[in-house]
């Protein structure tokens, strides 16, 4: 554990503790006719009960009810002590979708368009002591052109897509900070060097009056403190973690020890210590060399399992912490050491328990499903966003922007589309040289660090048969047993890794409607000898450096988890560890 955790904090990355949490009742409404402005909806109003962060469609929100709005409003009173108009007040949202637009007293504080980046807005100029209203709309829409992940764009759920989310689906909370403060930090750890890079973000140009101190420690023991003058906005620094206090060697982050080192990050002004945060990161390296993935320069096999991160009683929104924790120590319990996180971002505070569990993650895009002038833009702020805001977490060790061809659907045979990814691929490159890209994850695949392969054959035999011929695979001389190849036409084999990144998606007749891939399995223990026969055609596999089962739990109509939608396991867990466990081919 870290030292400045803080339980339901939603930024684990950058702890104070001068902070309120705005989840819970809020007053609600559907504005289908789009007028709310003109009927002074921004100055406040009495609705029916929501529980916020939940949305409407969710039954733990109050309301559930799953059709589509385009349009809904939130207000609640917050009471403000006067001592708090002297800060800088910033109202954060962790999630909203799509369009958001906030009123604090009347006066418009700002708007946002995404639906699953992190977003603040400064409102000490709109606040007052005591009660203040804060009003928010959120505008939704069905459009294939804005980023969904799997929300459904139809009336009712249908193949792998679920019911919508509008509005708020994460935490709502104030924080409150001295004129100079820091905005937010870049952490670099450079493993073979023993030295780990800060990039300061400060909030204003302070010139040498302001510096920022980190303090490093390990275990409760300080390895290094250094203070750095700011010449501008933002300031990068190299700080050593070598000290007699790690004994004979530093300590690195992998799933067998998720080591982490604290971190006191102090902005002082002329002397003064006006600002203080804490964090903390992990000293690993990952890296491409060859045909394998490394780990702090070691070779690792992946045994992942796809998560798509739904509840039944409040969809996208963990139930709570808590629950997140369950899913990690569940997943983890099954004997994979790794996740990809399939087509959400999920609560920081769950990349947070990953951090410390020593779970490797897959972070994913939301697709959109058309490819178009909209489409692009919105993708590509959204995706910056993602990139920055969860960068410094070293459970993630991939950024995965695009799956199967969604919103790039003629890649296989247009330039344009392909050059989209290539363009992607590219541009997390620059915000992030040090983790590997996926570019279009299960086939069709343009410029990749990593070759990732979907296919949900059931028949263990047949598998082996295709897969075994990893040379016609991989140069598009032969699909997989889905039709599609492993490369856009024009991109070639240059020695990259090869990861089977979907199979399986096994389910068990007699355990509820929905479908899973194949026939169902009689019962659990047809589950688990099928599993272990598919897991094992891909561990027998030399040139496979990991694979990624489908899937956690059922989600709605897709019941082939490993466990349903309440957690619980469907066959035995230590079977599945066990098969897990095996020796591969490598």
């Amino acid at each position: 554990m870290v030292s400045c955790y803080i339980k339901d904090y939603p930024r684990p990355q950058l702890v104070r503790k001068d902070w309120q949490n705005l989840n819970g009742k809020w007053d609600f409404k559907f504005d289908d006719e789009n007028n709310g402005v003109s009927q002074n909806l921004h100055l406040g109003f009495e609705g029916q009960a929501i529980q916020v962060p939940f949305t409407y469609e969710t039954e733990l929100s109050g309301i559930g009810d799953p059709s589509h709005h385009s349009c809904v409003w939130y207000s609640r009173a917050v009471v403000i002590p006067g001592d708090k108009l002297s800060s800088v007040a910033l109202l954060h949202f962790e999630g909203s979708d799509y369009r958001t637009t906030v009123w604090v007293n009347g006066c418009c504080a700002g708007e946002h368009e995404g639906g699953y980046s992190r977003f603040s807005f400064p409102i000490q100029g709109y606040i007052k002591a005591g009660v203040n209203n804060i009003a928010v709309r959120c505008e939704d829409s069905v459009s294939t052109s804005q980023p969904r992940g799997k929300q459904r764009w139809m009336d009712d759920n249908y193949g792998c897509w679920y019911v919508q989310t509008t509005g708020i689906w994460k935490t709502v909370w104030l924080e409150f900070l001295s004129d100079t403060h820091l905005r937010d930090v870049k952490i670099t750890p450079y493993l073979d060097d023993a030295s780990v890079e800060f990039e300061y973000h400060v909030s204003a140009n302070c010139g040498i009056t302001c510096s920022v101190e980190s303090e490093i420690a390990f275990n409760g023991h300080i390895v290094s403190t250094q203070r750095t003058s700011l010449e501008n906005f933002r300031q990068t620094v190299r700080v050593s973690v070598s000290s007699d206090k790690l004994a004979w060697r530093v300590p690195m982050w992998s799933p067998d020890e998720p080591n982490l080192f604290d971190v006191i990050f102090r902005v002082y002004m002329n002397g003064e210590l006006v600002d203080e945060a804490g964090s903390y990161f992990g000293m690993r390296k990952i890296e491409i060399s060859g045909n394998n993935v490394m780990l702090n320069n070691s070779p690792i096999y992946q045994r992942l399992i796809l998560d798509q991160g739904y509840w039944r009683k409040s969809g996208l929104t963990p139930p709570s912490e808590d629950a997140l924790i369950e899913d990690i120590d569940k997943i983890l319990q099954l004997g994979f050491n790794g996740l990809r996180k399939h087509q959400k971002v999920e609560d920081e505070r769950f990349l947070f328990w990953c951090d410390v569990k020593g779970m490797l993650v897959w972070s994913e895009a939301a697709a959109t499903y058309r490819y178009d002038d909209d489409a692009v833009q919105s993708f590509t702020k959204e995706w910056i966003e993602i990139v920055r805001q969860y960068y410094n977490h070293p459970s993630i060790i991939i950024w995965t922007p695009f799956n199967e061809s969604w919103g790039v659907p003629n890649i296989k045979d247009n330039v344009k589309q392909q050059s989209f990814t290539a363009s992607i691929y590219h541009l997390t490159k620059a915000l992030d040289a040090n983790r590997p890209v996926i570019t279009n994850d299960g086939w069709e695949h343009t410029c990749s660090d990593i070759i990732t392969l979907h296919d949900y054959e059931q028949d263990a035999v047949k598998f082996n048969d295709i897969y075994k011929l990893d040379g016609a695979m991989l140069s598009n001389g032969i699909p997989m047993t889905n039709q599609r190849f492993a490369f856009a036409n024009g991109w070639e084999y240059e020695g990259q890794p090869v990861i089977i990144s979907e199979y399986g998606g096994i389910a068990i007749s007699g355990q509820g409607e929905g479908w899973g891939y194949g026939n169902k399995a009689a019962d659990a223990q047809g589950l688990i000898k099928r599993y272990e026969a598919l897991t094992a055609a891909i561990q027998k596999l030399p040139y496979i450096c990991g694979f990624c089962y489908t899937q956690v739990t059922d989600v709605a109509q897709e019941v082939n988890g490993l466990m349903d939608i309440d957690r619980s396991f469907k066959c035995d867990p230590e079977a599945i560890r066990a098969i897990n466990l095996k020796k591969t081919g490598r």
